[in-house]
């Protein structure tokens, strides 16, 4: 028993790091999770000024974001269950490599759509960074501990999120760099995490005998996933809502879905762990992870282009402007995680940080090309704060009820989930940005007198620079007006992550670093305390003590 216990421990727990030593092992993974930010923050406010060099279409502005969150959801679980099988650090350090040769490859891009694919390839790594940051975390500080921590990783975020914009503005407007150092600024970043990593990061490795990976489950989500999404982007313009398209990918999409649960409820090392899944706090922050993904990344990815293109501000104003939102993640995370730690309580703090994400959309929903920015700014402040209260706590509260040797997989889910939320989020609103945009200049055209055809003559109404001045006004009136309507549809969509915040399950957060530990406390001092009952039991008239059941 004793050597059994004592190997158990040795696996679920080695070796409670310091405060300091924990910190120096935090430094590479906050610069990892710092890369992985920047690469979407980067291009934020410089994508209008990169689609329009590239002469591309609002269409591909949307994909440009989307094809990275869509790889990026696809092999998130993937390496979830990668990192409860092999060595959590090695998995990290290949996530970087992969995502370094998609940046270069994203630099030389020639046009819209290699720009595109490439940016496909970089999210097979970001999937890989944005759940194994996660888990070699979870694997490292206790639930309880945990909270202090993700102060940092809401600095982390804050600083990426308002540096990234900033920078790629800087890069853009900086004549002798050029956009594509967007996406070469990366590399360096990338290869001081690397180093760091290696001095400081160290994770056992527990060995398992007959892994199986279930890539048939993960080909058939990848493969669901991709195809609604691509019916998201194209109805309505390309096609019709009814129509033989839509059945045919809306209906292929659900029967690949379908089979790739049925796929996983019998495979023996699922990507995707039903019973994890189906567990209610896993269940309802799965859900809220999705319509805070959909509603944080749907409607974020497009306030560069509404500074830009609706207001007429330059990328680095752009990026400036977005200080407000930033600022709330920073603040809320920080206050938020300290106060989490200090009473054990996540629940409270999730279903506020979802009412007031709500909040800030509906302000943010009411916006037009012509809004003080003192409004803007108060609204995008309010979504900073709720996505500061709820990203990384909802995936905490997950954690918190599940061994460590199934923290990989249950993390990987709920960052799964928020990733395909933020990929739906960012199509669904790309799509209806760019049908209103579409139409409102069409008619804004017409009744100025003018064909539609006319204005651009063949050039993309993203680059501004090479329309006629006449028809600038136009085009920043419909982007500035529409904007205000896609945020709209975030608010709604983020009711549902309040609904699923106040459905969650009131727990206190464990102090051990795995669920076993804790377990094996507790069924230890229920012992202890029936070995005292039994002791002090009373005798038996005849002398003789009960008979122990």
């Amino acid at each position: 028993m004793s050597a059994t216990t004592t190997t158990a421990r040795s696996h679920a727990e080695p070796g409670r790091m310091s405060h300091r030593q924990t910190l120096e092992a935090l430094s590479g993974l906050l610069l990892v999770l710092f890369v992985a930010l920047v690469s979407s923050t980067v291009v934020s406010t410089a994508l209008p000024r990169i689609i329009g060099a590239l002469n591309g279409s609002q269409t591909q502005y949307t994909w440009v974001v989307t094809a990275t969150l869509l790889s990026a959801t696809a092999t998130t679980p993937i390496w979830g269950k990668l990192a409860d099988l092999f060595n959590k650090k090695q998995l990290i350090q290949i996530s970087i490599v992969i995502f370094v040769v998609g940046s270069a490859i994203a630099g030389l891009s020639q046009n819209a759509g290699q720009l595109i694919a490439a940016r496909a390839f970089q999210g097979i790594g970001v999937g890989g960074l944005q759940a194994l940051v996660q888990v070699a975390i979870a694997a490292m500080i206790p639930p309880r501990e945990r909270g202090r921590y993700n102060g940092y990783l809401g600095g982390v975020m804050a600083l990426a999120t308002v540096g990234g914009p900033l920078l790629g503005g800087l890069i853009v407007d900086t004549s002798w760099l050029g956009w594509r150092w967007c996406f070469f600024v990366g590399v360096p970043i990338a290869i001081i995490a690397l180093v760091l990593l290696q001095a400081t990061l160290r994770l056992p490795t527990i060995k398992r005998e007959n892994v199986k990976i279930d890539y048939l489950g993960a080909t058939l989500i990848a493969a669901g996933v991709s195809v609604l999404l691509i019916w998201i982007s194209f109805v309505d313009g390309t096609f019709p809502w009814l129509s033989w398209q839509t059945y045919l990918m809306v209906g292929g999409a659900v029967v690949l879905l379908a089979l790739a649960v049925l796929v996983e409820s019998k495979a023996s090392e699922p990507v995707v762990p039903l019973h994890i899944v189906r567990q209610r706090t896993t269940a309802l922050a799965i859900l809220g992870s999705l319509a805070v993904g959909m509603a944080m990344f749907g409607g974020a990815v497009f306030l560069g282009q509404y500074f830009q293109i609706g207001r007429g501000y330059s990328p680095t104003e752009a990026g400036l402007l977005t200080i407000p939102l930033m600022a709330g993640v920073l603040l809320s995370s920080i206050v938020a995680g300290r106060l989490i730690s200090k009473t054990g309580k996540i629940k409270p703090y999730i279903v506020v940080g979802s009412i007031v994400l709500v909040a800030g959309f509906a302000m943010l929903g009411t916006i037009d090309h012509a809004t003080s920015l003192v409004f803007v700014g108060a609204g995008m402040l309010l979504v900073g704060i709720g996505v500061g209260m709820t990203m990384q706590n909802l995936v905490l509260a997950v954690q918190n009820g599940v061994q460590l040797k199934d923290i990989g997989a249950a993390s990987s889910s709920v960052a799964f989930f928020r990733s395909l939320g933020g990929a739906m989020g960012v199509s669904i609103l790309g799509a209806v940005l760019a049908n209103r945009v579409t139409d409102q200049i069409t008619h804004d055209l017409a009744a100025a007198g003018v064909p539609a055809g006319a204005a651009s003559s063949g050039t993309s109404a993203l680059n501004l620079n090479a329309l006629p001045e006449a028809f600038q006004h136009i085009v920043r009136a419909a982007y500035g007006d529409a904007t205000g309507h896609i945020f709209l549809i975030s608010a709604a969509i983020g009711v549902v992550g309040v609904i699923a915040a106040l459905l969650l399950k009131p727990v206190t957060l464990r102090t051990s670093l795995d669920l076993a530990d804790r377990e094996r406390a507790v069924s230890t001092a229920a012992g202890a305390i029936d070995g005292v009952a039994d002791a002090e039991e009373p005798v038996a008239q005849n002398g003789a003590r009960p008979t122990s059941r």
